[in-house]
């Protein structure tokens, strides 16, 4: 088994998910996020940019200054799947083991491939252990011209006991009213606890959550998730760490976390955004 305790050190682990997954103790986890590839068939891309103030350079900002452009490091994995399902069904059903009789599963995918994980999961969960369909709208990218722009994707929510599942509203920071003009002012002025559909913005290019990962997703999305569904103290697993944004916001909000990816370059990413701010973390490097 790895070596994991409840009262030890946040773990970041380099090494195939399903593999890391067996070696951990069921039920240790208030809420797990999962994030996998979304099988588009294509390979995931995506390069680092960074700007230096130079006499030379070319874009021309603040006050007239100029700058270069510098590249960096390529971030890259492939998303795509022969036999999709083959792949991703073992990781729910050690999901579902590792969650706690109280925790909650967050999966998250796009069109393509969640009406085939909502038929899965009701099979492993039970029906009745479905609680929420998220859907994450957002407003970039592309907009083809003979169909309606896909711009959202769907996170599928989970308890692992529909009786038992921890869920505090409250803690969950409030958004403004759509039309605070239909409210009383005090309401406007608090606003309200967020619906099952998210408008967030995707990750800025130019943001200071920026990593140059491929796919990486707003800290705000998670920091739903883990309000939501966690207390100060709790344990949070994401088996598709990629950049680790869930252990990122986890340090935030004082909970402990477990992240997993195969991805050598992941796992830096993930090194470097951490820094001191992970707390006491542990890098595992391909366990045995």
């Amino acid at each position: 088994m790895l070596d994991w305790r409840p009262d030890g050190p946040n773990l970041v682990v380099e090494g195939d998910n399903l593999a890391v997954s067996v070696r951990l103790p069921g039920g240790a986890f208030r809420l797990i996020y999962l994030d996998p590839p979304f099988n588009t068939g294509r390979v995931q891309r995506r390069q680092g940019l960074s700007t230096t103030r130079s006499v030379s350079g070319r874009r021309i900002g603040f006050k007239g200054q100029t700058y270069e452009t510098v590249k960096g490091a390529i971030f890259a994995y492939s998303d795509s799947f022969a036999d999709y399902w083959g792949f991703l069904e073992p990781r729910l059903q050690e999901a579902r083991r590792l969650l706690a009789e109280d925790g909650t599963l967050y999966l998250h995918l796009d069109y393509r491939e969640v009406h085939y994980a909502k038929v899965l999961l009701d099979a492993l969960f039970g029906s009745d252990c479905f609680l929420n369909e998220i859907i994450w709208a957002y407003d970039y990218g592309a907009r083809p011209t003979k169909r309606w722009p896909p711009k959202h994707d769907t996170i599928l929510v989970y308890v692992k006991d529909p009786s038992r599942y921890f869920f505090n509203a409250e803690a969950v920071e409030r958004e403004q009213y759509m039309a605070p003009g239909l409210v009383t002012p005090d309401k406007a002025a608090r606003g309200k606890l967020p619906t099952d559909v998210w408008w967030h913005t995707i990750v800025s290019p130019t943001g200071r959550e920026k990593t140059g990962y491929a796919t990486q997703k707003p800290e705000a999305i998670v920091r739903r998730m883990v309000q939501a569904s966690t207390e100060p103290g709790d344990w949070t697993l994401d088996l598709f760490a990629g950049s680790g944004t869930l252990g990122a916001v986890a340090a935030q909000l004082g909970r402990h976390f477990v992240l997993v990816d195969s991805n050598p370059e992941a796992i830096e990413v993930i090194r470097e955004r951490l820094g001191g701010a992970g707390g006491e973390t542990v890098f595992v490097n391909r366990p045995v």
